[in-house]
């Protein structure tokens, strides 16, 4: 399975940008996307796929934390 998680892009150096994963800061390729810093985008494998609007990007981040925090999540 794979998974793309949305962050905040918070500079951008040519086609790599910082983006904070919650506090966690990772450089992300974003030349498939047109970004600009303040923006949310959605990386998978270390590139940028998508930006999405800070509302979605929120409630992803919401969904996915209360996976997280599930009692009930099984793994086989």
């Amino acid at each position: 399975m794979c998974l793309a998680i949305p962050g905040k892009i918070v500079s951008i150096d040519g086609d790599v940008g910082d983006v904070d994963f919650g506090g966690v800061i990772r450089k992300a390729n974003l030349s498939m996307v047109e970004a600009t810093v303040g923006e949310w985008a959605v990386v998978h494998a270390g590139f940028a796929i998508q930006i999405m609007d800070e509302e979605d990007a929120q409630e992803t981040i919401r969904l996915w934390n209360e996976v997280l925090d599930s009692d009930k999540t099984e793994f086989n």
